[in-house]
């Protein structure tokens, strides 16, 4: 039986993101399912604070997770992968292992957290006041995303025609819900996660590389991959290599010693 590889996808991405990785995992003969987040791809336009709660996401990646059948291998890209190591925390017995692409378990002080939901609000309320074009220009000009600037210009082109599909509202609804600061930390909860869990961080992003070795300490069974030639979004910028560490995990999750 193939490996099977549920993908989660980050802040202003959906299914269709995930196209070309799942294409790469395809010819490694792994099985992929995926889901849109609240407000995202197939489900932007809601706006309901009510779909946009922790409770709330962890119920979708569930759904998800029964559809997926058997076994999955849990994947989630930053925001992504910050909802899939909480529902490894609730849920453990559901899944058989995780990846953790460019995430991290939060904030650790309140201090931090509030700060960081009043930076969102700040986010959110210029997306609500200028548009999805204005945010999508900013947006790809932070320096968390400067690596990007090496992938052809087809594929740039093409994510940023997928992100402005977003709706300033919805997307303004998930930092207010599900942003960094509005979730809670799992930092204190990290040693009772016992998942096989694969941490990848691409090394131009320093920040994400720090916060998987940091992660590492904490986390009973754990590997961490880093990307060369990568920073935030592995799975776009090398999606071979990405591939190639995904799909050798999926297939046997267990860390070596």
């Amino acid at each position: 039986m193939s490996a099977n590889v549920l993908l989660v996808h980050g802040f202003t991405g959906s299914t269709a993101g995930w196209s070309r990785a799942r294409a790469a995992l395809a010819e490694r003969g792994v099985s992929t399912g995926t889901l849109d987040l609240a407000g995202h791809g197939d489900r932007a336009g809601e706006r309901d604070p009510r779909l946009f709660t922790l409770d709330a996401a962890l119920d979708d990646i569930g759904a998800a997770v029964r559809e997926a059948g058997s076994d999955p291998v849990l994947l989630g890209y930053s925001m992504g992968g910050r909802l899939a190591l909480h529902f490894a925390e609730r849920h453990p017995e559901r899944i058989r292992a995780m990846v953790l692409e460019s995430a991290s378990p939060g904030l650790a002080s309140e201090e931090e957290r509030s700060a960081r939901r009043a930076s969102d609000e700040a986010l959110a309320r210029s997306l609500e006041r200028e548009g999805i074009e204005s945010f999508v220009a900013r947006w790809e000009a932070l320096p968390l995303f400067a690596s990007q600037a090496r992938l052809p210009a087809a594929v740039r082109d093409e994510v940023r025609a997928r992100r402005l599909c977003n709706d300033a509202a919805s997307l303004a609804a998930a930092l207010r819900g599900l942003g960094t600061g509005a979730l809670p930390s799992l930092w204190a909860r990290l040693r009772h996660i016992g998942v096989p869990t694969l941490l990848l961080a691409g090394e131009e992003d320093v920040k994400f590389v720090g916060v998987a070795r940091r992660m590492a300490e904490r986390l009973r069974d754990v590997r961490v991959e880093v990307v060369a030639r990568a920073g935030h979004r592995t799975h776009l910028e090398r999606p071979e290599r990405w591939a190639d560490l995904v799909a050798s995990f999926a297939e046997s999750p267990r860390p070596a010693g």
